[in-house]
């Protein structure tokens, strides 16, 4: 059963998914960062590039020809998924593809309407029976 983890009080949505990125990849882990549009896919795709700052986290779009051996795929097209380890979803909504991997996390920020969003999802794991792991990581320094 896919193990789910919701971090809460990012002050960084975008950030936070890059920081969690590179935990996986130095864990040897393969992430599928799901996103609900082309500009959230470029924005992240950006970040990968620049976070952490010494550093890069090797990473393509699905549909790259690198993608089954890159570490991290960005996309908003889960058409072509190239595995199973990792999902990390920027989405409001569930993806409806979640239980074919291993882990699923899902990053909740301070604003209001992503709370609601991410109550919503939290419900449709929880009444599926999914245990979930809760992370607050608001007070975390940076």
């Amino acid at each position: 059963m896919t193990q789910i983890d919701f971090y809460t009080h990012a002050a960084d949505k975008y950030h936070t998914a890059c920081v969690l990125c590179a935990k996986a990849v130095e864990r040897g882990l393969r992430v599928m960062v799901y996103t609900p549009d082309a500009a959230t896919t470029e924005k992240m795709d950006k970040l990968l590039w620049s976070t952490p700052a010494v550093g890069f986290i090797p990473h393509c779009r699905a549909s790259d020809s690198l993608a089954p051996v890159t570490p991290v795929i960005v996309d908003h097209n889960a058409d072509m998924l190239a595995h199973d380890d990792i999902l990390l979803n920027l989405h409001t909504e569930q993806p409806l593809f979640f239980s074919r991997f291993h882990r699923l996390i899902e990053i909740v920020s301070t604003e209001e309407n992503d709370r609601t969003a991410a109550r919503e999802r939290f419900r449709f794991y929880r009444d599926r029976g999914y245990e979930i792991h809760s992370h607050d990581i608001g007070n975390k320094a940076r």
